[in-house]
């Protein structure tokens, strides 16, 4: 049986163990510019014997049109390349291994965040019944305003242009979201997608940005350093169930299986909430694709031995465990209790609830 601690090659990427950082938004960077203590907080988690086998960072805006939450970071300006650098170099420095959330919210935004204060754009003309983070506080959704046809090449090239400066920042790849609610779901599910165009109605048209994007973002740096995440029952953001989900997510990887992906990441259930939210046959969804299948949500220790061990899954990504725990991977292979977390610090501020839980080590010295 395969081991959850064991090496495993996902398409370019050689990895030491098959636990995963999950992506976590912390909205610690200022002016969407990454900096010292972001690298601080990643490096803590990069070591292979303690930590994670791969660290998906933070959703990373992939435009300024892309931000729905502040003092979240940005992958496509200089400075923001110059700021990521500092955490790719310190990642690898403790030999670890990081690649790109790249994230464009749709309507999970407000004008304030927005360029110039313009509407947020989305699939729909609807507001979400959501929430976004600005001036420190959690403020309801602005009415978006829906993309035209002869907008998404551009939205596209943001994509494609954010995975280069990606690399251009010493990642080893990028992971493009596709999920929890944000843009590219607003097209997929036909709950938010009201359109009668090319990108509307049919599963074909609702899956042609994700597809467009996949292209892209494999066509600039290569398939082998390029993963996705999907989310097909949650809920977040305002997200309703598609009328046929599991029809529309098998298509959906079917249609990208042929760009040979380092990965696909699956949120199984409702993000950060119930497994069995609603049904969903995981097993169909990964038949469609032949790469790394990294599952996550909610996944305990025992819960992530068996799925690697039985082969349901290749990879398992944790959450919130990486918050209160630098040393995750070494607190799993030796059966040793968590930190708990503290809540309060989730979003925004500075070290602390971030860079300053202690590891096993550091407890048996205090």
């Amino acid at each position: 049986m395969t081991s959850l601690f064991e090496p495993l090659r996902a398409g370019d990427l050689d990895l030491a163990t098959r636990i995963v950082m999950a992506p976590l938004t912390r909205n610690r960077a200022p002016g969407c510019v990454p900096n010292a203590l972001m690298a601080t907080y990643y490096a803590q988690r990069a070591d292979p014997a303690t930590g994670a086998g791969l660290i998906v960072s933070e959703a990373t805006q992939i435009s300024p049109q892309g931000q729905g939450y502040a003092d979240a970071p940005g992958i496509h300006s200089a400075a923001q390349v110059a700021g990521w650098r500092l955490v790719t170099d310190a990642v690898h420095a403790r030999g670890g291994r990081i690649v790109c959330q790249l994230w464009h919210v749709g309507r999970i935004s407000h004008v304030d965040l927005q360029p110039g204060g313009v509407a947020p754009v989305s699939s729909t003309a609807r507001v979400a019944a959501s929430k976004v983070l600005v001036g420190g506080r959690f403020v309801a959704c602005s009415p978006p305003r829906a993309l035209r046809a002869d907008e998404m090449p551009a939205i596209v090239a943001d994509y494609a242009h954010a995975a280069r400066c990606a690399m251009d920042a010493g990642f080893d790849g990028v992971e493009v979201h596709a999920a929890n609610g944000y843009l590219i779901e607003q097209f997929l599910r036909d709950s938010i997608n009201d359109r009668s165009d090319e990108y509307g109605g049919a599963i074909g048209n609702r899956v042609r940005l994700l597809v467009e994007v996949m292209h892209a973002v494999a066509g600039a740096i290569g398939g082998g350093r390029t993963g996705l995440r999907l989310s097909p029952v949650t809920p977040s953001n305002d997200a309703g169930q598609d009328s046929d989900p599991q029809a529309l997510y098998e298509q959906a990887v079917a249609r990208i299986a042929p760009l040979q992906l380092a990965f696909v990441e699956v949120v199984e259930g409702q993000t950060a909430g119930a497994r069995d939210f609603a049904p969903f046959d995981y097993a169909a969804l990964r038949s469609k694709f032949n790469g790394a299948w990294m599952v996550n949500n909610g996944y305990q220790r025992q819960m992530a031995l068996y799925a690697v061990a039985s082969g349901a899954a290749d990879l398992v990504s944790f959450g919130r465990p990486f918050i209160g725990n630098p040393d995750l991977v070494r607190r799993l292979r030796e059966n040793a209790p968590l930190n708990a977390l503290d809540e309060s610090t989730l979003y925004g501020g500075g070290a602390g609830g971030y860079t300053d839980y202690p590891t096993l080590d550091q407890h048996a010295t205090a």
